[in-house]
């Protein structure tokens, strides 16, 4: 069985080369082909990496500085404090600082009627053909018009491996993480995944 050697997962491209100099290196005989070592190699490592990331947690990665939104917010202000923090979305919370829904780029622009598959030129498009500014059906509504509710959660010792899974099913960007009474504690993105050098998370959307 071949393998690729170069892949997101192993960024280094290691020549035949350099394994022969490797197996130089060991003491004794290797009874084993270069190739052989090359796939061994692949499998040990991906291996290690599946290991050492079900160690890993949620706690482990997540960003403990939480900005969120409060459902009564006016969607006005809600979009220049994410503007100004440079998020795409953020948990909402009630009264009580319990998560209640999470917002996104993507809530904003299906209520400004660009569809559920929102797209930069579907925006071009609806302005052009109505000859105004779709954001103006954004203006006197509140966060908690929009959010999408229930949120998607989990406590912080739910592993990376099960956030990926959690990115992949539910089609999202990021993953509030809650304490024992459902208030944010911090917040895993896709970046934090990419970050932890283990998953890419298929179809993610906005």
């Amino acid at each position: 069985m071949s393998l690729q050697w170069k892949t997101q997962e192993y960024p280094i491209d290691i020549s035949e080369a350099d394994i022969v100099e490797a197996m130089r290196d060991v003491e004794g005989y290797i009874d084993i082909s270069p190739g052989d070592f090359r796939e061994l190699f692949l499998y040990a490592y991906r291996h290690a990496v599946q290991r050492l990331t079900k160690r890993r947690t949620a706690g482990d990665i997540m960003s403990r500085q939480v900005i969120c939104l409060e459902a009564g917010m006016d969607l006005q202000q809600a979009a220049a404090l994410l503007a100004e923090k440079a998020l795409t979305g953020a948990p909402v919370v009630d009264d009580s600082g319990v998560l209640i829904g999470v917002v996104s780029e993507k809530d904003f622009l299906v209520r400004m009627g660009v569809g559920t598959k929102p797209t930069f030129m579907g925006i071009i498009s609806g302005c052009l053909n109505d000859q105004g500014c779709m954001v103006c059906a954004l203006r006197n509504h509140r966060i908690g018009e929009i959010m999408s509710r229930p949120p998607i959660c989990a406590g912080p010792d739910i592993s990376v491996a099960g956030i990926a899974d959690l990115f992949a099913k539910h089609q999202i960007n990021r993953l509030p993480i809650v304490d024992a009474h459902n208030r944010p504690i911090g917040i895993v993105t896709r970046t934090d995944l990419v970050a932890c050098h283990c998953f890419a998370v298929p179809g993610a959307r906005l």
